[in-house]
């Protein structure tokens, strides 16, 4: 199974944050969603809106514990290290992202085809694959 079987069965629908957001925005837009990451897109740049990492709870989490209340004034790019995107790419099997998932001790991975961000895949969406490939049913992925 490949990942863009994984991204045909979700909404397509993928929430994103600006890099010069703050903390308690990105925590708002998580909880209204009803998610637990946001891809954080930098569109200052010159290349314009492109996918530079990924801002999860345990963020939110680090900003309060390391700076207090304080924390969710400070701007997402304090919390996000952009050298160590890990993405992959719709033509990727479940395999190959759960290793690197496993690897990198990440859970959400963005799926960027042709520089262009199309998907996230999480780890309940590459376990829920390996489920379905185990029974052979069909599962519907939530967003």
């Amino acid at each position: 199974m490949q990942v863009g079987d994984i991204l045909r069965k979700k909404t397509a629908r993928v929430a994103t944050v600006r890099m010069n957001e703050t903390v308690a925005i990105a925590a708002q837009l998580m909880r209204s969603s009803n998610i637990s990451a946001l891809v954080v897109k930098d569109v200052v740049r010159t290349e314009g809106n492109t996918p530079v990492g990924m801002f999860t709870e345990r963020d939110v989490v680090r900003a309060i514990a390391q700076h207090g209340a304080a924390g969710a004034n400070m701007r997402v790019s304090q919390f996000v290290s952009v050298q160590q995107l890990v993405s992959c790419n719709s033509t990727d099997t479940i395999e190959h992202i759960r290793h690197l998932m496993n690897k990198h001790h990440i859970r959400h991975v963005p799926v960027i085809d042709n520089y262009s961000l199309i998907g996230v895949v999480s780890m309940r969406d590459i376990s829920a694959a390996f489920d379905e490939e185990a029974t052979g049913s069909a599962t519907v992925f939530a967003a």
